[in-house]
């Protein structure tokens, strides 16, 4: 006897590009997670974790129904895996997870001879694990994911000229695209670095040169080279001044409140874009290539350094949501001022921690949910306040807290090509 716990998937998932893609996306997570863990073994066709009952994940989501073990006794180490497991895949299907506990709840939702019937599906896969290309990774296209269909498509966008645009249903967290620059080069004067980008583009395919060429020039005139390169250049880590040009992700537009995020990956020196969001297939997709200042400002500064009026969700607000919108962006300015504060933070932790929340609560307000990442250094701020004064079991959890916004943003990770 003892205490089962666990999770059930409900409804079970199917079949359909999006399922499978968002399944791929949560085991990726999974294996990236315990890749160091002894205790978790990837086997041909699932996850086991040995510990408690062996709990598993299999690699085909519309096998899976219940992920559970009992929680009492020598099995009591298995909770915390249960507990992680669960918060990672709420991230992906939401209220479709469904916790329950002996204590409160009688079982799950499945009858168990179900149960275990899907547990011996797991020991064959329904189909072969399929090869991706270099260009199906570059492109979106990735069968090793299983999606079948691109996860978007490249479409002119009513005055804003090429832009990227949802096929499919794109989860929260997913790797929409990765991909490696046409070349990186460090930000100089135009005079300087004309000749260094000339001699760059000789050395690339005659292809890629004309796909660096077809890129929108803001700054024309006698450096045309560099002008591309200012224009659409994304910093290769943050406040880096190295700046790389890309074929594809060089297309993405910008969106004050953006539904998706770029990360540069020092290790295999890609550039990979993640959904802040749900992203609804026929959406464009968007990241931001500025988010400070209020609406003015932010405006000026986009017409100036790319030549476009944004009228994007933030920037198309009516003029009382503005003046709010703007009050709330310059207050988190000065939250995060103060968080960064090192002295206030040794003498008034208290103060930092309730800067912290307040600035928690006014990105969720200002970006309707879509400021993981920022959320996730706010937590990461939180944690660095409360290990500073010895706070261990309360920094344990800040941390958690920041990984999981974290894995919203990164998904997969960066692909290997």
């Amino acid at each position: 006897m003892g205490i089962d716990a666990g999770f059930d998937m409900v409804p079970r998932l199917s079949t359909g590009a999006t399922d499978r893609h968002n399944w791929d996306t949560f085991i990726r997570i999974i294996k990236d997670m315990y890749k160091d863990d002894t205790q978790v073994e990837i086997k041909p066709n699932y996850i086991e974790f040995n510990a408690g009952e062996h709990p598993m994940l299999p690699f085909e989501g519309h096998k899976f129904l219940r992920f559970s073990s009992k929680i009492s006794g020598s099995c009591a180490n298995v909770e915390i895996y249960i507990d992680t497991v669960r918060r990672v895949a709420e991230v992906h299907f939401g209220s479709r997870v469904k916790y329950w506990n002996e204590i409160a709840d009688p079982c799950g939702v499945y009858d168990w001879k179900l149960v275990h019937e899907s547990f011996r599906s797991y020991e064959q896969r329904d189909e072969p694990e399929p090869i991706a290309s270099i260009a199906q990774l570059i492109t979106g296209t990735d069968p090793i994911q299983n999606i079948g269909i691109p996860l978007f498509e490249i479409a002119k966008i009513p005055g804003k000229g090429r832009g990227l645009i949802a096929r499919l249903n794109i989860a929260k967290g997913t790797r929409i695209l990765c991909e490696k620059p046409f070349f990186t080069v460090a930000s100089m004067s135009p005079n300087v670095l004309e000749p260094i980008i000339a001699k760059r583009l000789r050395a690339i395919s005659k292809d890629a040169q004309r796909q660096f060429l077809s890129l929108h020039n803001n700054y024309p005139g006698k450096h045309p080279f560099s002008g591309i390169f200012k224009t659409n250049a994304l910093p290769c880590g943050p406040d880096s001044p190295v700046g790389g040009v890309y074929p594809t992700i060089c297309l993405i537009n910008h969106s004050c409140i953006p539904n998706s995020h770029n990360n540069w990956n020092d290790d295999t020196d890609h550039e990979t874009i993640h959904a802040n969001r749900l992203i609804k297939a026929g959406e464009e997709i968007t990241i931001a290539y500025n988010q400070e200042g209020d609406t003015a400002t932010r405006r000026a500064w986009l017409t100036n350094t790319f030549g476009f009026d944004c009228n994007c969700p933030a920037c198309s607000r009516s003029a009382s949501e503005i003046r709010v919108s703007d009050a709330r962006r310059l207050r988190m300015k000065k939250l995060d001022d103060d968080i960064g504060n090192g002295d206030r933070m040794v003498r008034r932790p208290k103060d930092s921690l309730k800067d912290c929340h307040e600035l928690l609560k006014l990105l969720k307000e200002e970006y309707d949910g879509c400021a993981v990442v920022l959320e996730a250094r706010a937590y990461y701020d939180a944690f660095q306040v409360v290990i500073t004064h010895g706070d261990q079991a309360r920094a344990t959890g800040f941390e958690e807290l920041e990984d999981e916004e974290n894995d919203d943003t990164k998904g997969t990770g960066c692909c290997e090509l």
